[in-house]
């Protein structure tokens, strides 16, 4: 029997795991508006605007994917896009461009710009009178079945430990195997982490120029490094990682590229470029969990799966490192430490730590995890998404600052 989850239909034929109403800032100091919008209307999200002046056109082509990517997100049914006016700012941020965009998807996008209201405070009760009415029309949309060919998958992992390498991160690779073998897609990233085991993941590249690509972005990431003065081998693997187990950047690395499964590298995407082909792909980004999750979204994702390791994480229990930075997809924690899922049993939705307690195979394992995907991906929360709180989203900008 094939593996479906319960998603919700798009105009453009994709299907959402969420059904979420974003309430879209393109201009910073419409953050404001977007916030208190979102905080009186329950079934929005939105995200803190990162602000575009000074920065050079490659950051603002950055914020440009991310904006438009969020509101392109199947787990986005409508956009309530909140601006100044309609042809302010840089010409690669103006929102008419932004607002083009995502509604060429077929979504419903609302647009409120404060220089045709009547002042911010009737621009704030039309808002949330306008998102009112949005969320109320996303919930007619009912959930209907869909294979994998529909899913697609994000990952990262961190506080890395032995279990990473030997069940966790295994794991979740057997898992993306499984996915792209039915059509659908996959996204890894943390270019930082794959520095001294590059060179296998470059054996797996659709072709030269996908591998080229690859090595290209690693060799760049350890010269922006070696400018700061610093050895990053001797910066990372981080101290809760050494506790842990791990002894050296290249030996993190190897451990880490597991959880891509064996699947080709069909390309190598910049952060928040969107994913449309089946397959697995690699974003050139940096670790963070306040950005990575955010890059992810934008280029399509619908889930994110944090694999953490934990055993080097001092204290009896640890709070999760990011509940919503994923603006509009769940985050879902995993762990190969059985020891740290007693720990953290408040944050980790899923062990592979029985496969090290020999309770079963790794087969076995990420067969069961894929199932619990399946599970949220058809409306189970998960334990993240049981936590109000907006996480600071740190967008992969480059820079300098001008």
């Amino acid at each position: 029997m094939e593996k479906e989850f319960l998603g919700y239909a798009r105009p453009d034929g994709s299907a959402g795991i969420r059904n979420h109403v974003l309430v879209l800032p393109v201009q910073r100091q419409m953050n404001i508006v977007a916030k208190k919008i979102s905080e009186t209307v329950p079934g929005t999200r939105t995200l803190i605007y990162p602000g575009e002046l000074g920065r050079p056109r490659n950051d603002r082509l950055v914020i440009y994917r991310t904006l438009t990517g969020l509101g392109l997100n199947p787990n986005t049914a409508s956009v309530l896009v909140i601006g100044s006016r309609r042809q302010a700012g840089y010409d690669e941020l103006k929102p008419d461009l932004i607002i083009g965009t995502i509604s060429a998807s077929g979504k419903r996008v609302e647009v409120l710009m404060l220089a045709e209201e009547d002042g911010f405070y009737n621009a704030l009760g039309r808002g949330i009178k306008i998102a009112r009415d949005m969320v109320r029309e996303a919930s007619r949309t009912l959930r209907t079945p869909f294979g994998l060919e529909h899913l697609m998958l994000g990952v990262k992992c961190g506080m890395s430990d032995s279990t990473s390498a030997i069940c966790g991160n295994p794991t979740v690779g057997k898992v993306f195997d499984a996915l792209i073998g039915a059509g659908g897609r996959a996204v890894f990233s943390e270019t930082t982490e794959v520095i001294g085991a590059e060179h296998i993941l470059a054996k797996r590249a659709r072709n030269a120029k996908v591998a080229g690509k690859l090595l290209e972005a690693v060799k760049r990431t350890e010269e922006k490094a070696k400018l700061t003065g610093e050895d990053i081998r001797k910066t990372n693997p981080i101290p809760e990682n050494i506790a842990g187990g791990l002894t050296t950047l290249e030996e993190k690395s190897l451990g880490a590229i597991v959880k891509a499964g064996t699947a080709p590298v069909e390309d190598v995407i910049q952060y928040a470029e969107q994913i449309t082909k089946p397959g697995l792909y690699f974003m050139d980004a940096w670790m963070s969990s306040l950005s990575l999750p955010t890059g992810y979204a934008a280029s399509g994702a619908h889930l994110f799966l944090y694999q953490m390791g934990g055993q080097g994480v001092p204290g009896r229990e640890f709070p999760a490192p990011a509940v919503s930075s994923g603006v509009v997809i769940p985050i879902m924690y995993l762990t190969g430490n059985s020891k740290t899922y007693e720990r953290a049993c408040d944050t980790i939705d899923f062990s592979s730590g029985s496969v090290l307690d020999d309770l079963e195979t790794l087969d076995e394992a990420a067969d069961r995890l894929l199932n619990e995907i399946l599970t949220v991906a058809s409306g189970a929360r998960t334990k993240a998404e049981t936590i109000r709180f907006d996480d600071p989203i740190e967008l992969y900008l480059q820079g300098p600052s001008l």
